[in-house]
């Protein structure tokens, strides 16, 4: 009797699921009535450098229809996280999009994902009749681990993308440096270095000549690349390089300082985790080749004993 009202509550489950599904689908595709806002329009156009701390910024009003019911679930569950300092700087060490709502709005959709997920589960082993009690407890775990997937997905991204930065400090500086003694000035050799340089921290400074082609001074866009990256090395550099523009100091020697200081910081990273990675080769000897290794010494005598030979 519960198998049949098991099966006949995960055919209820399947046909409903289904039902939802295709009105979904009906909504998705009705006319939106609609029209975007102005400032979303011309937002890619232009570029406020206003300060916003300083100034009263215009809210556009409040769009209506599925996007503002999705931005508003969104919300509310950036809300129930919170933490929005630290996510926006590994969104801005990870290069991907700055907006905090839409990073949120993934989780989301990871954590309803999981529960789904769970739920399909739950009805293919009632359908199956290997139903257990504890399979209840499936869609919030997958739920829960979809949402906590997601934010070490961009954890592991930032934190690449910030090795990688480390890596090519060494030589975007040098490269400065080679391009100042060459008589160019910083501008022109930060531009130069942005147009020929494949790479994270390249890309990072060709933002920066932009921003100062745009209105922000270059200790201002340097200082703010810093700020928002905060990697320690570059962060260095870029306090030493202002205070050189500042004091009118060769920028070239600096230049050259900071290059050999970061390839000393490389070196001894370097050298660090090839200290843990020793540790860690430890474990396979330790618990796999050496007990195998006494097994086969020990084990050939144990047996002879057992027999009685010797």
């Amino acid at each position: 009797m519960t198998s049949l009202l098991l099966t006949q509550l995960a055919t209820a489950v399947v046909l409903g699921g289904a039902f939802g599904a295709g009105v979904c689908l009906l909504v998705s595709l009705t006319p939106r009535w609609g029209a975007a806002s102005l400032s979303r329009r011309i937002a890619p156009y232009i570029r406020d450098i206003t300060d916003p701390r300083g100034t009263t910024m215009w809210a556009p009003p409040v769009p209506v229809g599925r996007g503002a019911l999705w931005g508003a679930a969104s919300a509310r569950f950036a809300d129930l996280l919170g933490g929005a300092d630290g996510t926006l700087r590994r969104l801005r060490q990870a290069a991907w999009t700055r907006d905090l709502s839409a990073f949120r709005g993934r989780q989301l959709v990871w954590g309803v994902s999981g529960v789904l997920g769970g739920g399909i589960l739950i009805v293919v082993l009632a359908l199956t009749g290997r139903f257990i009690p504890g399979a209840v407890l499936l869609p919030p775990l997958l739920g829960l681990a979809g949402v906590v997937g997601c934010d070490l997905w961009l954890s592991h991204a930032a934190r690449t993308r910030t090795a990688r930065i480390e890596e090519e400090l060494p030589t975007v500086l040098e490269f400065l440096a080679l391009c100042l003694s060459a008589g160019e000035g910083l501008l022109d050799s930060l531009r130069r270095v942005g147009r020929v340089g494949v790479g994270d921290l390249t890309a990072e400074l060709r933002a920066v000549v932009l921003a100062v082609g745009t209105g922000s001074s270059l200790q201002d866009a340097l200082s703010r690349l810093a700020g928002d990256l905060q990697v320690p090395a570059l962060t260095r550099s870029v306090d030493h390089l202002v205070a050189a523009i500042d004091r009118g100091a060769p920028l070239a020697q600096v230049l050259q300082a900071q290059a050999g200081d970061a390839r000393e910081d490389a070196r001894r990273i370097l050298i660090e985790q090839a200290g843990r990675k020793e540790i860690v080769m430890l474990v396979p000897l330790v618990f796999l080749i050496l007990p195998l290794s006494v097994l086969f010494a020990v084990f050939p005598g144990v047996f002879m004993l057992r027999l009685g030979i010797g």
